[in-house]
Formats: C-alpha cells, structure tokens, sequence
C-alpha cells in the first residue's frame, strides 16, 4: 500500500514541476514579460480572480502529494482519481493549445503533465485490495 501512496506523492509532485518549468521557459517567448508588466497576459487581464485561480492550481498539486501519503485507502483512491481527472482535463486543454501554436516546447510540457495525470489516476484506480 505505501509503495502506491509514494508513486502517487511523486506523480503529483513532478506534475507540479513540470507545470512550473513550464511557465518558466513560457516567460522567456519574446513579448510576454512586457505583456505580465502591463497586466495582461493573452488578452486576459491579471487581476486578483487570475492571480487566486493560479494560486490554487499551483497549490492544489502539493497538497495532493501530502494528502496521497496520510489519507486512509478509499479517501485516497478517489480523491485522486477525481482531482487526478480534473488536472488531466487541464492538461489536455493546454496540449491542444500548444498544438495549436505548434509550440515544441509547449506540447512536450503538456504531454508530460498529461502522461504524470494519467498515471496518477491509473495508479489510483489500481489501488491493491487489501490482504487479509
């Protein structure tokens, strides 16, 4: 049981990090440190709902990785199924937009987050029954 509870804290683990590599290399595309001056960013101004909402998208990760090594077997089991399908909801979104701009960089994040997410929620719906 504990070796399912590790793979998953590592899953979500570098699903963060890739996501925060991500936003990294994503700064250094020419136009988008002046665009985050000016306080927008695509065309979506960055006022506190933004600011909150990428908060708790960073957050919501770490806390998943705590949670996966202290929650009992059912509470843990779904409760990263449901948030590991929501973060690959997310990351399929960002994959189609990368692809869509055919960024290379941008699609191999994407697909790393998508692959971490899908296998958060294999691992999870795996989970081994418990031995008598």
């Amino acid at each position: 049981m504990e070796d399912v509870k590790i793979k998953l804290a590592v899953l979500w683990i570098l699903k963060e990090l890739v996501d925060l590599v991500y936003m990294t290399i994503a700064a250094f595309e020419p136009g988008v440190i002046e665009q985050i001056m000016e306080g927008e960013i695509e065309g979506i101004k960055i006022g506190p709902e933004i600011l909150l909402l990428m908060a708790v998208i960073y957050l919501v990760p770490l806390v998943m990785a705590f949670l996966s090594l202290t929650l009992k077997d059912s509470t843990n089991r779904w409760a990263n199924i449901i948030v590991g399908i929501v973060f690959t909801g997310l990351g399929l979104w960002d994959l189609i937009d990368a692809l869509a701009v055919q960024s290379a960089y941008a699609i191999l994040m994407s697909v790393s987050m998508v692959v971490a997410t899908v296998l958060l929620v294999w691992y999870a719906w795996k989970w081994p029954k418990k031995k008598d």
